[in-house]
């Protein structure tokens, strides 16, 4: 039928993967890393597992753009552009504009451009590829899917914060969530791999990697996840903070003599696993280093606990659940990490069987056979879930 690109433009990245549809087979794959600065890096992988690096200095967004369509035709994965026909960009911040990703039409690009104040280095950058795209691909169907959609419908007991209402009307300060399209894509998954709808389960799932969130499913929709306003809050994660009492930022912000903007940016970039452990926001790093050094320990017991507490708190808010499911970086691979976290959960009915964790990066049910509460992991796959929305809504 055609080919469509999945965009995950990031403010130094661009990610993006080409699917043959309606089938959705990869066709290639690949990423521009430090754009425009020293030593730029354009990946492609084939389908056929061949990979080529090109490496050059400060590729600019436009250039990187460009090169992805070049690179299709010099590599001999399109013939014409024309094949392209359709282009999905991931979007961070919908707002409560977009409850479902959108068709792009130039009243829905000015929407996300200006909802910039939601995701000041996600949503400018990926609002300049849409624009981009557009005229490298006149032809092709472009659309927005956007990170927050999935958590537009969460009931106004679980997005409002405890400020004055008027807050909320004014200036739309509530829970946005992030990783929705993550979670959207696990959760579907994970009731076909149970053999049951979505809307029959109660379900966590679990994204843990240098971003972390946890989302409660009730029944196919979202009831509650752990990021807020910005993807700052919730559990702690690779450099930010997670939950913090404001109070503290104010107080540390005085006598570190600090503005609200250099103290947001400590706690995004310098906090975390990397802030405690004082070594790295990289679980991998920290499990190698535990046994010698005691603040490495520390960082993973107190990823580990607030993972716990907020997994706790959803089954209590759900009453009950029907799986548990890790996802993402650390989520696939951290075999220790998934074991703690199912031994503190001991208490709830959760666990794993440690044989059947024993692996990375797979599909697999690792709970024991009776388990009442299922265990699985879940490889996210953000790219599919957006070609799928392409499709979706534009035949």
């Amino acid at each position: 039928m055609g080919k469509t690109l999945a965009i995950n433009a990031g403010s130094s990245t661009l990610k993006w993967k080409l699917f043959a549809m309606p089938e959705e087979t990869v066709i290639a794959s690949g990423m521009v890393d430090r754009l425009n600065l020293p030593g730029s890096i354009f990946k492609v992988k084939l389908a056929d597992g061949q990979k080529f690096t090109e490496t050059q200095d400060k590729i600019t967004n436009k250039l990187a753009a460009a090169m992805v369509l070049t690179r299709l035709k010099s590599y001999g994965i399109v013939q014409h552009l024309s094949e392209i026909t359709g282009v999905g960009h991931r979007v961070v911040a919908g707002g409560e504009v977009f409850k479902d990703s959108a068709v792009i039409t130039p009243t829905v690009l000015k929407q996300i451009k200006e909802l910039k104040d939601y995701a000041p280095l996600h949503n400018p950058v990926q609002a300049y590829y849409i624009d981009v795209f557009q005229q490298l691909l006149p032809e092709a169907q472009q659309v927005a899917v956007f990170d927050t959609s999935l958590y537009t419908q969460m009931p106004a007991m679980n997005y409002l914060y405890s400020l004055p209402y008027a807050y909320y009307e004014k200036f739309g300060a509530r829970k946005y969530g992030a990783h929705g399209t993550s979670h959207r894509y696990v959760a579907k998954r994970t009731a076909e791999l149970l053999g049951q709808p979505l809307e029959a389960l109660k379900l966590i799932t679990l994204h843990l990697g240098s971003g972390s969130s946890i989302t409660a499913f009730d029944h196919g929709q979202a009831l509650d996840t752990s990021m807020g306003f910005t993807p700052l809050a919730g559990v702690m994660m690779g450099t930010r903070s997670g939950d913090v009492d404001p109070s503290l930022v104010a107080y540390l912000a005085e006598k570190l003599q600090k503005t609200m903007p250099e103290m947001i940016d400590i706690l995004n970039h310098q906090s975390g696993l990397l802030g405690i452990s004082e070594l790295s926001p990289d679980q991998r790093d920290l499990e190698d280093t535990q046994a010698d050094r005691p603040k490495s320990k520390l960082a993973l017991d107190m990823f580990v606990n607030r993972v716990v507490r907020y997994v706790g708190s959803y089954v209590a808010e759900l009453g009950g659940v029907d799986a548990i499911v890790f996802t993402a970086g650390s989520g696939e691979n951290g075999i220790a990490m998934r074991q703690a976290i199912a031994d503190q959960l001991a208490g709830l009915n959760i666990a794993i069987d440690p044989v059947k964790n024993d692996f990375r990066g797979e599909e697999r049910v690792i709970s024991p056979d009776d388990a009442a509460v299922k265990v699985l992991v879940v490889p996210t796959n953000e790219e599919l879930m957006i070609v799928r929305d392409v499709a979706r809504l534009t035949h």
